[in-house]
C-alpha cells in the first residue's frame, strides 16, 4: 500500500486509539467484566469517543481541505488530549488540549468561510463552534450528561452543513433553505435551554433532531443515488438508514424528556451515536480515507457486512433498553463493538486496493 502523506498517520492513529479505547471504556459502562487501567476510565467513554475520535477525524479532514499546515494543529491538540485521557494524566489538561482543538477547529472554519462564503460553510463554522461551547462547558465542570448534547449538536450540524453542499446539486429552494435555518435555531434553542430547564432542552433539542432527520431525507442527493450501484448505492444506503435513525433518537428525546442515566438515556444517545453518526461514518469512510492518507481504495460489496450488523445489534441494543431485558442490552453492546472493530477491518483491508471492477473506485456521488 502506498500511502501519500504518511506525516499524516499519527494523527489518524490518535483518532482510532481514542475509537478503540472508548470502544473498550462504552463495554465497561455496559457492565462487561473488561480490565480497565483505573476504576474510573469509564466515565472517560463519552470525550474519547466524540472529541478524542470524531473531534479528530473532523478536525484532521477539514485541515487537509484547507491545504494549510498550521490547521493540523488542532487534530493534534485533540488527539493529545485523547492520550492524556488513556495515559491516565490531569483531567484538566485533557480538557484545555480538547478545548484548544475545538478552538482550532473554529479558526480552520473561519479561513474556510473567508474563502467560501456560502450557507453550507457557515453552518459547519456555528458546528465548529457548539463543539468548543460544549467543551468549555465540560472544562467548566458541567456533567457529560448535559454537554453530550453540545457534543451531538455539533456533529450533527457538521454533518448536516456538508449533506447540504451536496443539496444544491439539487437547487434546493430558498423555501426550503429557510426551513433548515429555523430547524437549526430549533436545535440550537433546545441547548440553550438545557441549562434552566434540562427536560425541556432534551425535548426540544429532539424535536430539532427529528425536522433535520425529515429535511435531510428529503433534500439530500441521496434519495436519487441510492437507485444506482456500487459505492454511490452504498453511500446512499447508508445516509439514508442513518437519518432514520437521528428520528428514532429525536423521538425518543420527545418521549422520555431529561434523563440523566438509565435505559431511556442510552436510547436517545446511542440511536444518535451509533445509528446516526456512524451510518454517516461508514457513508464518507471510502472518501474520507483516502483523501486523507493519499492512498488507493476499492469499494467492495462486503462492507454491507458492518452496516447490516451495526443495525441489527443496535436494534438488540435498544430492544433491551425499552423492555429492560438487560441480557439483550449488554449483548447487543458488544456486537455493536464488534461491528465497529469489523469496519476498520474493512477499511484497512480496502486501502491501497484496486477497484474491482470499473465505476467502484472511491470517486462517486455522496
Amino acid at each position: 500500500m502506498t500511502i501519500r502523506h504518511p506525516r499524516r498517520l499519527p494523527l489518524l492513529a490518535l483518532g482510532m486509539m481514542a475509537l478503540l479505547t472508548g470502544v473498550w471504556a462504552g463495554l465497561a459502562r455496559l457492565g462487561w467484566n473488561v480490565p480497565l487501567p483505573r476504576p474510573d476510565f469509564s466515565s472517560l467513554h463519552g470525550p474519547l469517543m466524540v472529541s478524542g475520535f470524531l473531534g479528530t477525524l473532523i478536525s484532521l479532514e477539514r485541515a487537509v481541505a484547507l491545504g494549510q499546515p498550521w490547521a493540523y494543529a488542532a487534530p493534534l491538540l485533540t488527539g493529545l488530549g485523547a492520550l492524556v485521557l488513556v495515559a491516565g494524566g490531569p483531567l484538566v489538561a485533557a480538557q484545555l488540549l480538547m478545548l484548544g482543538g475545538s478552538a482550532g477547529l473554529v479558526v480552520i472554519f473561519a479561513a474556510i468561510i473567508r474563502r467560501h462564503p456560502a450557507l453550507y460553510t457557515s453552518t459547519m463554522g456555528v458546528g465548529a463552534v457548539v463543539w468548543l461551547l460544549g467543551n468549555l462547558l465540560w472544562f467548566l465542570g458541567r456533567p457529560v450528561f448535559l454537554v453530550v448534547f453540545w457534543w451531538a449538536a455539533f456533529l450533527l450540524i457538521t454533518i448536516a452543513g456538508e449533506r447540504l453542499e451536496l443539496a444544491r446539486l439539487q437547487q434546493v429552494p430558498r423555501g426550503a433553505q429557510a426551513v433548515f435555518l429555523f430547524l437549526v435555531g430549533l436545535l440550537l434553542s433546545g441547548l440553550l435551554l438545557l441549562e434552566g430547564s434540562f427536560d425541556a432542552g432534551v425535548r426540544l433539542a429532539g424535536a430539532g433532531f427529528i425536522g433535520l432527520a425529515l429535511w435531510l431525507g428529503r433534500h439530500d442527493i441521496a434519495r436519487r443515488t441510492v437507485r444506482q450501484t456500487g459505492l454511490t448505492r452504498f453511500i446512499a444506503v447508508c445516509l439514508l438508514s442513518g437519518y432514520a435513525w437521528l428520528g428514532i433518537s429525536g423521538l425518543a428525546a420527545l418521549i422520555y424528556g431529561g434523563v440523566p442515566v438509565g435505559p431511556q438515556y442510552d436510547v436517545i444517545l446511542h440511536a444518535f451515536f451509533l445509528g446516526f453518526v456512524f451510518a454517516m461514518i461508514f457513508a464518507h469512510a471510502p472518501i474520507i480515507f483516502p483523501s486523507v492518507l493519499g492512498a488507493r481504495m476499492a469499494y467492495r460489496p462486503l462492507f454491507y457486512a458492518h452496516v447490516v450488523l451495526l443495525h441489527t445489534t443496535l436494534l438488540m441494543r435498544l430492544a433491551g433498553d425499552a423492555a429492560g431485558w438487560g441480557a439483550g442490552r449488554q449483548i447487543g453492546g458488544l456486537l455493536n463493538a464488534v461491528t465497529l472493530v469489523l469496519f476498520l477491518a474493512n477499511t484497512v483491508t480496502a486501502l491501497g486496493s484496486l477497484p474491482e471492477r470499473p465505476g467502484t473506485t472511491t470517486r462517486a456521488p455522496t
